[in-house]
């Protein structure tokens, strides 16, 4: 379960978004070697009292500094693409919601329900309960079903924003006139927060996202209740 108050971003509760912590680290730990050999030969050479009089032909260290970085970037490269081929695949999605971006709040239509749809907006600070998050918390969030795909359209009615939940591993761009896509599949309940991406004006860090992952069950039960 990815608490909300703890410290830092909450836990990938997403395939895609641990496909990426694990690209990460892949990166990272590929990053950390470079920088540990780059500090080894230049301590070494800082230090040793050996000279060498052909320094200006070492035919055999530039065939391996030219080769090894190639072979650095494509296992870069590689793991990247796949990701970037998985984020943008659409596997037969059991439910569609609309988000539509304006100035300054979110509204979510239930494409595949008739006449289900609301606005978002941020609770302001004087208004929130205890255990609230500030900045965080709307007066409706989406609810969603977990462990099933989910298509997610984004577009906007005024300016660019972006529709952006990082512990789903979600960032689409709303654009007026354009209609974008996305795919969502949550492994486990909990609650899920993000926020535009987009500087989209004065108010811009005032437009959370909030989605609350449930059973399936519980889904139908919520949908009933707001049709």
């Amino acid at each position: 379960m990815a608490y909300p108050f703890q410290m830092g971003l909450q836990d990938a509760t997403s395939p895609i978004m641990e496909e990426l912590m694990n690209f990460h680290d892949h990166a990272l730990m590929i990053v950390f070697l470079i920088s540990s050999l780059v500090l080894y030969v230049i301590s070494a050479m800082l230090t040793t009292k050996l000279t060498h009089t052909s320094t200006m032909d070492a035919q055999a260290v530039e065939t391996i500094w030219t080769i090894l970085p190639a072979i650095i970037l494509v296992m870069i490269a590689l793991p990247s693409l796949r990701i970037l081929y998985m984020m943008d695949e659409i596997n037969n999605p059991t439910l569609t919601i609309k988000t539509v971006g304006h100035q300054w709040y979110w509204s979510y239509e239930y494409t595949d329900y008739d006449e289900l749809n609301f606005d978002s907006y941020m609770i302001p600070t004087t208004e929130l309960k205890p255990g609230d998050l500030r900045l965080l918390e709307v007066d409706n969030r989406a609810v969603l079903p977990m462990e099933m795909t989910i298509r997610v359209l984004v577009t906007s009615e005024d300016v660019l924003h972006s529709w952006a939940v990082p512990s789903l591993g979600l960032k689409t761009d709303a654009i007026p006139g354009r209609l974008n896509q996305t795919t969502l599949l949550a492994t486990r309940p909990g609650l899920y927060y993000g926020q535009c991406s987009e500087i989209c004006g004065s108010n811009h860090s005032f437009m959370p996202i909030v989605l609350e992952l449930v059973p399936l069950s519980i889904f139908e039960k919520w949908s009933s209740s707001m049709i």
